[in-house]
């Protein structure tokens, strides 16, 4: 088993689906999630065969069930939006119990909660096996727009470093007796967040003309190029190419 560490998505481990390469994985659950998403609401059946396939490979990277369900959080959202649709969409109303709900809403809500969480699911996946930067690298391989691939790639690298710089911005206000408490303590988050700005634009600056200074010509250099042997192809094509027969039937039927 591995441990997780670097980053908070990423479980360091050696499993089969560990070892793919990024792009391999990217094409895999950009294919998963396009048949989801294209499943019609009703077929129920379908749903639970998405469901079985994603705890399949899952179970196939080794990462801990735990470690996933924590991460599953970033739906929230999603759940919270799928909840009030009953509420607030128009059309029949059936009664559950003392709650007169609309029929389009509870059917639009479980559509919603089905595709989002398939998607996290998957995505976990891909997350929690693959590095952030090899997951850059994956989509430069795919040739995906350049500059977009690189805002990613410099996200990715600072990320951490503007976090820890907020930390210390924290830190700094707690020992001078801060404490957000009520909506009075408003203007001294929003002076911080302003702060925070104008260090991180900075900085960002000063790592420009680093970068231009040591020959940046507005591509970066590619130091391991990815590559993806039929097997693996084959290996990461079982999840989409089984949802997508499923979707088939589904349709048949």
């Amino acid at each position: 088993m591995g441990a997780g560490h670097g980053h908070h998505l990423h479980f360091h481990g050696h499993s089969v689906v560990h070892r793919l390469p990024a792009h391999v994985k990217l094409v895999a659950l950009l294919g998963f999630v396009v048949t989801v998403v294209l499943t019609p609401r009703t077929a129920f059946p379908a749903y639970a065969v998405y469901l079985a396939l994603v705890l399949v490979a899952q179970r196939s990277s080794r990462v801990p069930f735990a470690y996933y369900a924590k991460r599953m959080v970033v739906e929230t959202p999603f759940v919270v939006f799928a909840l009030l649709m009953p509420f607030v969409a128009s059309g029949p109303r059936v009664q559950l119990g003392p709650l007169r709900l609309s029929e389009a809403g509870l059917l639009g809500a479980w559509a919603l909660l089905a595709k989002g969480t398939l998607g996290v699911m998957a995505s976990l996946v891909l997350a929690t096996t693959t590095e952030p930067r090899h997951v850059v690298a994956g989509m430069e391989r795919l040739r995906l727009p350049h500059q977009l691939v690189q805002i990613m790639g410099f996200m990715v690298r600072y990320l951490e470093v503007v976090t820890g710089e907020m930390a210390r911005m924290r830190v700094a206000r707690e020992s001078r007796g801060f404490r957000s408490r009520d909506l009075r303590s408003w203007p001294v988050l929003a002076t911080t967040a302003g702060a925070l700005f104008i260090r991180s634009y900075e900085r960002g600056e000063r790592v420009h003309l680093a970068m231009l200074s040591r020959g940046y010509t507005g591509q970066l250099p590619v130091t391991h190029p990815l590559t993806a042997t039929g097997e693996q192809w084959r290996r990461a094509g079982i999840l989409p190419a089984a949802a997508l027969a499923t979707l088939v039937v589904a349709v048949a039927l």
